[in-house]
Formats: structure tokens, C-alpha cells, sequence
């Protein structure tokens, strides 16, 4: 059977960093909803939500950050998922026109050190809840979701999807009973909705990281839209992608907020408080809502490793040009799992504070990247780009986008100054603003802006009428799987 007859080996996905050809294009736009809201429906987001409270904010700011956070947050990844079906490209590959096929390994290290650490994170709760409910050792629980969580990775892009569709559909249900029993069975301490209780600070501790997490989903998005047909339109990716984003988002991060409002002062441990909480409602609903917690934290960390298996095929074929085939999918899942697992094994105890710090770190590392890739897609180029030009090393992009790079640069730089890390680091402003971090609000607009105006002499038409005449190519080339 010849490759271009062979788009799938075993059930297993062969595609991974290359363009999906048209012929290819399936599912449904509305599976965009579910897959976004179970990503973010899983308890890795409830301890989210934690991060006022514990900084001394009163529930009520804590619950208005963490809204907040979210609705502004997800409309950057929101606008990224659309770009997956106008292109047929995973996310991360996109980076190539803007920061040069050699100058994107910026961003794409930054962004495998986020699938990796979110993976340590996630397998940690997830064998932390089975532990808890079916015992055998947080270890070899972390074993196990990595194992699992590697062949749905494996298996690839239509499974994730039907999963987590099902896990949507289970989660209404657990985590509805769940909720209200959070809402009507706990007490909260006085002053927890006294809105003159508000706090500079750990209110926008709150919104800080919630926004950061919502916008760390950005190098995901395209990942799973690229296999939709092109005519879906712009406006409804984004609202498939954004609301289910949003509400999964919210409705953990709220109860996470609501869970550390009603423990009190002290160190908060999620899976105690949740098994807690669920036994309120009746004797043995905690470890229900815990084993099913865990199934979503195995069902995100194969997103996980299967977002940075791309960006290391991605990384590789920077300095060496990869055929994308099943066996170069299976040694990079493998890589990224085998880090994964390392790093959950190795990983302290100090879990909330690690988890708040990183995500301050993925805030930093990416907006300056947001800012850059939706300014190109959306006001520079408008969509129009050469694709066969993203993988061809001596092509239109050059090897280094100094564009890119340089506003990128700029933009981290002039966040510096706003940055407020906990105990690790405190910048000047901020420290003028009684530790308050308003960085997200600097980066933005200043590589955003940058890139516009150093990218005005880009010849648009020109990148059009090559796209067009390399389009009969582009597609022979897929079908036979390998780069045009």
C-alpha cells in the first residue's frame, strides 16, 4: 500500500508537525466545546483558584479574579484555535513565519518545558487521588497515568477528542452533585463576600495566574482543530473553543476557591479537601469524585504529551529535516513521557507553591509569544501564509524572524520590571505597587505593537500568490507523507 493510500497505521495517528491535506479533514466543529471544557474541568484547575485565599483575599475578590482572569485569558487562546483549520498545522509549527524556522526554537523550548511540567503536576494528583481511594503507592500510581496517558497519546488526535466528549458528559454529572454540595453542605468564614475586603495584591496574584493558565492553553489549541475543514468559520472556532474553555475553567477555579475559603488558614491540600468535601454530601462520594478526577488528569496529560511530542518533532527538524512518520511520533511521545514520569517521581512536596510559581512562569514566557502570533495571523498577514515556506529552511521566513524575536524580547523585557514570583522575585514597580503584577498588561500591547510596526514593509500579496502557486504541491506532498 503506498503512503499517500495509508493516512493511518493500526488505528495509530501517523500525522503529527505536517500539514493535514483537505481530503483529510473531518469531525465536527461543536467537539471543539467539550474537548476545551474537560481540558480545563479537572482538579490540576482547581488548585488554580486557591492562590487569593492563600495570599489572605476574601472570597468574594478571589471569585471576581478569578472570573476575570478567565474571560480575558481565554480570548487569546480562543483566537489561536482558529487558526488550526484555515492552516492544517499544529500550533506551535506556526511560530515559524513569525520568529524564523530556526529563531521559533524561543518559544518552542519554553513551551515543552510547559507540557512537561504541567504533566508532572497532573500525574502527581492523579495518582495522589488513587492513592487515596484505591491505595498501592503515589509511585507506582504515577507509573500507571503516565502508561495510560502515553497510548491515548499514541492512539492520537480522534481519540483524545471522543474521550474527553465522554469524561464531559460523566464530569456534568459527578462534579454537579459535587458542586452542590459544596454550595449547600460547607460554611465559609464572616467577611468571606464583604466586598469592602478587597486587596490589590492577592487579587491580582489571582487574576495574574489565572490568566496565565488560560493563555498557557494557547500552544495547544491548533493542535486539535487542524483536522476540521477549512470552511468552518473564524468566529464560530472561537466560540466553540472559548466558552468551553471558560466554563470548565471557572467552575473548578471557583471551587477551588471555595474549598480553601471554607478549610480556613493553613496549608490547603487539594485531594484531602476534595475527598473531605464529596463525603459531606454522602459517605463515599469523595473517592468517586476523586477516581474520576483522576481519569481527567490522565486524559489532560495525554494532551500533554502529545502537544510536546509535536514541538519536539517541531525543535528536531529545525537543525535536521524529520519525515513525519509513525516511528518518529512514537520515540518523541516516548521521550516527553520518560521526562514526565522522571520529573513526577523527583518532584517535592511543596505542591501548591510550585504549581503558582510556574504558572506566574508560563504568563511571563508566553504572552510576549500571544502577542506576536495573533498580530501576524490576524492583523499582518490576515491568514495568508506561504505553508510550503514554513518547511523549507532557506524559504520566505529566513532562519532567524528578527521581527519576531526582537518584539518578543522587548516585550519580556518591559514586563521584567511588573513580575511579582512569590518569594523568588520581586521587580520594581511592582514592588511600588505593594506587590501587585500588572505585567500581563505591559507585554501585551508592547510586542503586539512592536511586531505591527516592524512588519509593515511585509509584502503580503507576494506570500498570497506563492501560497497559491505552491498549493498543488503542498497537497502531493502530504499525501505522500513527508514535507513539501
Amino acid at each position: 500500500m503506498s503512503a499517500s493510500a495509508e493516512p493511518r497505521v493500526s488505528g495509530l495517528e501517523v500525522r503529527s508537525i505536517d500539514y493535514v491535506p483537505l481530503d483529510e479533514r473531518h469531525g465536527k466543529l461543536w467537539h471543539l466545546g467539550p474537548l476545551w471544557f474537560m481540558s480545563n474541568a479537572q482538579i490540576a484547575t482547581l488548585a488554580v483558584g486557591l492562590v487569593s485565599i492563600t495570599q489572605g483575599g476574601n472570597l468574594v475578590w478571589s471569585l471576581l479574579a478569578i472570573v476575570s482572569g478567565t474571560v480575558i485569558g481565554t480570548f487569546f487562546m480562543a483566537f489561536h484555535s482558529a487558526q488550526g483549520p484555515q492552516l492544517g498545522l499544529p500550533q506551535m509549527i506556526q511560530s515559524r513565519p513569525q520568529f524564523g524556522y530556526v529563531g521559533a526554537l524561543l518559544v518552542w523550548l519554553f513551551a515543552y518545558v510547559q507540557y512537561a511540567g504541567f504533566n508532572v503536576f497532573n500525574s502527581i494528583l492523579a495518582a495522589g487521588s488513587l492513592h487515596t481511594t484505591l491505595h498501592g503507592g503515589v509511585k507506582l500510581w504515577v507509573v500507571v497515568v503516565t502508561a495510560v496517558a502515553l497510548v491515548i497519546a499514541l492512539v492520537g488526535y480522534d481519540i483524545i477528542h471522543k474521550a474527553e466528549r465522554i469524561l464531559t458528559y460523566t464530569f456534568l454529572v459527578i462534579f454537579g452533585v459535587f458542586t452542590v454540595g459544596v454550595l449547600v453542605t460547607l460554611h465559609y468564614p464572616a467577611g468571606s463576600f464583604d466586598l469592602g475586603g478587597f486587596r490589590w495584591t492577592p487579587f491580582l496574584a489571582q487574576f495574574g495566574v489565572v490568566a496565565g493558565y488560560q493563555i498557557s492553553w494557547a500552544i495547544y489549541v491548533s493542535d486539535y482543530s487542524r483536522y476540521l475543514p477549512p470552511d468552518v468559520t473564524v468566529r464560530k472556532t472561537f466560540y466553540w473553543t472559548y466558552f468551553g474553555s471558560a466554563l470548565g475553567g471557572i467552575w473548578l477555579m471557583v471551587l477551588g476557591a471555595l474549598l480553601a475559603a471554607w478549610a480556613g488558614p493553613g496549608t490547603f491540600q487539594t485531594i484531602p479537601a476534595i475527598d473531605a468535601a464529596g463525603d459531606k454530601v454522602f459517605t463515599g462520594f469523595g473517592a468517586v469524585v476523586l477516581l474520576f478526577s483522576a481519569l481527567g488528569l490522565v486524559s489532560v496529560t495525554a494532551l500533554n504529551m502529545y502537544g510536546g511530542s509535536l514541538t519536539l518533532i517541531s525543535a528536531i527538524d529545525s537543525f535536521k529535516r524529520v519525515r513525519p512518520t509513525l516511528a518518529v511520533r512514537l520515540v518523541t511521545l516516548g521521550l516527553t513521557a520518560a521526562l514526565s514520569l522522571a520529573g513526577a517521581l523527583a518532584a517535592t512536596s511543596n505542591f501548591l507553591a510550585n504549581f503558582e510559581n510556574f504558572l506566574l512562569l508560563v504568563l511571563y514566557l508566553f504572552i510576549p509569544w500571544t502577542a506576536v502570533n495573533l498580530m501576524d495571523y490576524y492583523v499582518v498577514r490576515r491568514g495568508h501564509y506561504a505553508i510550503a515556506e514554513i518547511f523549507n529552511p532557506h524559504g520566505i521566513y529566513g532562519r532567524w524572524g528578527r521581527h519576531g524575536i526582537i518584539a518578543y524580547l522587548v516585550g519580556f523585557a518591559a514586563m521584567v520590571p511588573f513580575f511579582s514570583v512569590g518569594t523568588l522575585f520581586l521587580g520594581p514597580a511592582a514592588r511600588a505597587l505593594g506587590g501587585a503584577d500588572i505585567s500581563l498588561f505591559v507585554g501585551l500591547p508592547v510586542s503586539a505593537l512592536l511586531y505591527w510596526w516592524l512588519t509593515r514593509s511585509i509584502d503580503v500579496a507576494a506570500e498570497t500568490r506563492l501560497a497559491e502557486a505552491e498549493a498543488a504541491a503542498l497537497e502531493q506532498a502530504a499525501h505522500e507523507h513527508r514535507e513539501p
